[in-house]
């Protein structure tokens, strides 16, 4: 019996006894693989910077799958590259790449270009595969009618047990955060929706050049003047219009300095590769450097002119390769030690793709210059990804989870040692599920230790739903106790403001006042004004533990600006001289009661049709 022949529902792995002499974290990597796909068929993720050998990975589980394997990859480079990787063990395999002049698809590892898979589909009728690996998985889109989900269906529909692993060295998509949902330290970092539901196994690119095997990174944020893209916006798909990219850089005057200060940093350096922000940004930039030393290349580059240049850039016979986004991805070129960024970019991926150009390894070669002109924001070694940044003055805080002890990591603000406020809303914590470890424990498939948990039901921010009383996500449009439809926030309003006997906030002010009642008695007061000088109060005691709970479930829960944390006052003169760590709604809701208005609603993170006094102009 031929491997092609074994049957796809037996374990999709042989002993791995026989492991070629990989790297330790390649290693890592295989074995996680391994184990995952022992017990769950569920997508599963590798993270590997740029330059970190994914192929050989891709190699190493590809010779010990027991079925047949298929290797996609979008560009024909890539399909070149793993499959040489794979036959430096002695081993046969297909290509199926229409840009390769090569469809074939007989052996027990194919490697394709996915474009050219998912219009011959008929090829791929095979139970047999019972491995699809997919080479640039951020690429992989939630939109089912994908190239990528079209052959997965196909491979599906005829093996419902298909392993899925994606390999990646950004595993984040512009618009949606990162495409996995659990990560192998036990915590959530993508939505449910997330394809891959499981990361098992990262290697962090910090690490990787400490421990020499990626040369480091060298950024410098250029003083001489620059090209200004912050009046720009990026379209609906994330990135920006060639046109409006033109109007900054065309003719620009910035142009020619820094091109001249590229050729006088390049002096020492051995391959530099600059990236344009439009072609006609490149046919200038091309003009500016030694034209025996220098190409461009383009989308509109003919393939044959294109792989005469580039061999000739490998071979150094080129010393300057000016690109406009076609040298990202299956560019490989260890000696490239500058790496000059002249583009504006809101995709943290593409950033992290142009530096990686730089990070492999060469002889003579001590780490790479990273000169960017236009003040990307991404940090190259931990990338600003999951939720966007809210604003300049938020950095990366840690907040314990009250409820499991998970260390999240959200945007916030600090005063000294203090996180003041923080922007999380869910844990990202992991914990024992129940459910689904009595299914492992009578014996079900489908659970690794990731599987066997869910996530955290801890909400630093919440709405609450008025029919059960379940806290929801602030976004949330029915509930995820009851399953009614959550009131809408202009509704709410809508309604109040028809009322005769209600009172509408728009809340500009918050002001705290330690005082005391009718009867002598200690009490904070809280006072909320509107813009046109109308206000409502709200009392509150905190003399005793009792009282001190009420306080904190009626309203310090809301109004912290860092929810979840240890702060517990215990009068009202400490809220008021902490109040730095409180944030005032954006709309109270009064009612009459006798001669008085009492607080009835309170909006917070409001997102609907009616203006917020913050907003005001």
């Amino acid at each position: 019996m031929t491997q092609h022949d074994k049957a796809a529902s037996g374990p999709p792995f042989s002993s791995i006894a026989q492991t070629p002499q990989l790297r330790p974290y390649q290693q890592e990597a295989v074995k996680r693989v391994v184990v995952h796909f022992r017990a769950s068929s569920e997508p599963a993720l590798v993270v590997l910077p740029t330059g970190s050998g994914k192929s050989l990975v891709i190699a190493e589980l590809a010779r010990l799958a027991r079925g047949r394997v298929l290797v996609l990859a979008h560009v024909r480079e890539l399909v070149e590259q793993n499959h040489a990787k794979y036959q430096a063990y002695g081993l046969e395999a297909d290509i199926f790449s229409a840009g390769l002049k090569r469809k074939e698809a007989n052996r027990q590892v194919v490697f394709g270009s996915v474009q050219s898979v998912v219009r011959n589909l008929d090829r791929f009728n095979d139970a047999n595969f019972t491995l699809l690996v997919i080479d640039e998985s951020h690429r992989v889109s939630l939109n089912e009618d994908a190239s990528y989900r079209q052959v997965i269906e196909h491979l599906r529909q005829h093996n419902a047990q298909l392993k899925i692993l994606g390999l990646t060295a950004t595993p984040y998509r512009l618009g949606q955060g990162f495409i996995y949902y659990r990560h192998h330290h036990g915590m959530v970092r993508g939505s449910e929706e997330s394809f891959f539901r499981d990361c098992v196994f990262e290697q962090p690119l910090r690490l990787m050049v400490k421990q020499g095997y990626l040369a480091a990174p060298k950024r410098l944020d250029m003083a001489i003047e620059g090209y200004d893209f912050s009046a720009l916006k990026p379209s609906s798909s994330g990135f920006f219009q060639e046109e409006e990219l033109n109007r900054v850089v065309a003719g620009n005057r910035a142009t020619p300095g820094i091109i001249g200060q590229i050729v006088e940093r390049a002096a020492d350096r051995q391959g530099i590769m600059i990236f344009a922000a439009t072609v006609a940004h490149a046919e200038e930039i091309i003009g500016y450097l030694p034209r025996a030393e220098a190409a461009l290349i383009t989308g509109a580059t003919p393939s044959r002119e294109r792989t005469a240049l580039i061999d000739a850039f490998k071979a150094r016979g080129l010393k300057y390769l000016v690109n406009v986004a076609v040298l990202t991805t299956g560019f490989d070129a260890p000696h490239v030690d500058l790496i000059a960024i002249l583009r504006p970019t809101e995709s943290v991926s593409l950033y992290q793709q142009m530096v990686g150009r730089g990070l492999r390894l060469s002889p003579g070669k001590s780490d790479c210059l990273i000169l960017d002109y236009v003040g990307n924001p991404w940090d190259i070694f931990a990338p600003e990804v999951g939720e966007p940044k809210p604003d300049s003055d938020s950095e990366p805080v840690q907040v314990e989870c009250p409820a499991c002890g998970h260390a999240n990591l959200y945007w916030g603000k600090r005063d000294g040692d203090i996180v003041i406020e923080h922007f999380g809303r869910r844990c990202q914590g992991l914990v024992d599920d129940p459910d689904r470890n009595s299914k492992v424990a009578s014996g079900q498939r489908g659970a690794v230790s990731g599987a066997c948990k869910k996530q955290c039901d801890f909400r630093f921010r919440f709405k609450v739903c008025d029919e059960c009383g379940a806290e929801n996500d602030i976004a949330a449009r029915r509930c995820h106790g009851c399953d009614k439809l959550l009131v809408d926030a202009d509704d709410k309003l809508k309604d109040a403001l028809k009322l005769k006997d209600a009172k509408v906030l728009r809340v500009s002010g918050m002001q705290l006042e330690a005082t005391t009642n009718g009867r002598g008695l200690p009490r904070l007061k809280v006072t909320y004004h509107d813009e046109d000088g109308t206000h409502l109060s709200e009392w509150f005691a905190l003399e005793t533990s009792a009282q001190r709970r009420a306080f904190y479930a009626a309203f310090l829960r809301y109004h912290l600006r860092a929810p979840g944390g240890k702060w517990q006052p215990l009068s009202a003169d400490e809220v008021v001289a902490e109040q730095r760590r409180l944030r005032h709604p954006d709309f109270v809701v009064g009612r009459k009661v006798g001669r008085h208005f009492q607080i009835r609603d309170k909006l917070f993170d409001y997102e609907g049709r009616y203006r917020k006094a913050v907003e005001a102009g």
